[in-house]
């Protein structure tokens, strides 16, 4: 990896997101060596990539290059790298650019979409957890449509406007939302020979409630807000197979849909070497204690997604989103520095700040610990909140004019089928 020795201790951090950023944050311009290793060069702020896919942000105003965080700290490494496998026993991981030793090793690799075991589901079912996926659904919303302008079957022309999406947390509320209002004010100036009033937005929950773990108020204010912007919501009905054409249901009522997008559910990304009893199987989570370490492993921490907390108040670990991420990077960085000053370390106590979505234009529902509020004055604290937790001013600069353009002009201007989806078979202009 062509990393200098030193006699400063090494810490390695796997995974540049929310958690893994936190803690390189809270190491930084220490007497340490660390190294951030990420599969990607950049960090993605994901609460907002359902903009990228629908058109309202292009993917650069979300994310941010790790290298230039860093880049005025002495003794800090980045490699774009994928890790393979951990070898406790030598204090080693395996990684695709060669092997690395470390003293200290944090796991903030985050989490993947859970496809519970479906295949087919997975195999033909879009997924939305990085900026590549939200671009393939970008390009596969408007290749559809410009696929329906070129078909005169009827069926076949229902099925590439009928979208199905799949979980009704925030992540499938806010794109249910977004295309909601690309249905209202900006497909029907783009497709004037289409009639977009046969465009089917069909959010599906298998609970009977949406945004489950918020409160019931927000979750009824939701659905109100996504059946008067004309989202069909299905509760109590679970999707059991798609095979690319029609999506089958527990109920008596299936879809015939080309696009799928699934956010019904995410497991932890962990990484193999770590023995078994260390990993929860279903939702593929490392057991921590209550200073991240990983059972059995004192100078090895799990942050983030990928760590199952368990408590009496917490007995499937903490929520996996950004906040507890963040709050256990900020600590696992506090701890690592006071093991190396042989100082008592602080157990984790998650600070929940509250939760939040936004459902479109001057609809939100935000549920702070101690006031829940909806509507207007929630859809403006959604986006001070989101704006100022970007990285960057320019990124900040950049989504604030997108967000007042799009306000004022109500328009996306970022529809572009930059780089396309379909199999070039199915698409009559790739041929």
């Amino acid at each position: 990896m062509n990393i200098p020795q030193t006699s400063f201790p090494r810490v390695v951090i796997i995974g540049g997101g929310f958690a893994g950023l936190a803690a390189a944050k809270g190491l930084e311009k220490q007497e340490l060596q660390v190294v951030l290793i990420d599969k990607h060069n950049y960090h993605t702020f994901q609460p907002l990539l359902y903009q990228v896919a629908t058109g309202g942000l292009e993917p650069d105003s979300i994310a941010f290059p790790l290298r230039k965080r860093f880049n005025d700290v002495e003794s800090f490494y980045f490699r774009l790298a994928d890790v393979g496998k951990i070898n406790a026993d030598k204090n080693t991981i395996q990684t695709s650019i060669g092997d690395l030793e470390y003293d200290e090793l944090i796991i903030a690799t985050g989490s993947t979409t859970n496809f519970f075991g479906n295949t087919n589901i997975q195999k033909l079912a879009m997924e939305m957890k990085s900026v590549p996926q939200s671009l393939n659904i970008r390009s596969l919303i408007l290749e559809n449509f410009e696929e329906a302008l070129l078909t005169s079957n009827l069926e076949e022309r229902k099925a590439l406007m009928n979208f199905v999406i799949v979980g009704g947390g925030p992540t499938g509320v806010e794109l249910a939302g977004a295309l909601a209002e690309m249905k209202k004010g900006i497909l029907p100036k783009d497709y004037p020979d289409l009639d977009i009033r046969q465009m089917q937005i069909n959010l599906i929950q298998s609970s009977d409630c949406l945004l489950k773990g918020m409160s019931a108020k927000a979750s009824e204010k939701a659905e109100d807000f996504l059946i008067k912007l004309g989202v069909n919501v299905w509760k109590n009905l679970r999707v059991l197979d798609y095979d690319g054409k029609t999506v089958t249901t527990n109920g008596e009522d299936n879809f015939n849909a080309e696009t799928v997008i699934w956010a019904a559910g995410v497991k932890g990304k962990t990484i193999d070497g770590l023995d078994t009893e260390c990993v929860i199987e279903r939702a593929e989570r490392i057991k921590v204690d209550a200073y991240n370490q990983v059972l059995n492993h004192s100078n090895i921490y799990a942050i983030g997604d990928v760590a199952c907390m368990k408590s009496d108040k917490n007995p499937y670990g903490h929520p996996m989103m950004a906040q507890p991420a963040i709050q256990q990077g900020k600590l696992v960085a506090k701890n690592i520095l006071a093991k190396f000053s042989n100082k008592k370390l602080t157990p984790f106590v998650y600070n929940d700040k509250g939760s939040m979505a936004t459902i479109g234009r001057n609809k939100a529902v935000v549920d702070l610990p101690k006031w829940k509020f909806q509507g207007v004055f929630a859809w403006f604290v959604w986006m001070f909140v989101h704006l100022f937790s970007l990285i960057g001013f320019r990124n900040r600069a950049i989504v604030f004019l997108n967000w007042v353009y799009n306000y004022i002009r109500f328009d996306r201007e970022t529809r572009l089928i930059i780089r396309p989806y379909k199999n070039k078979n199915s698409f009559s202009f790739r041929k």
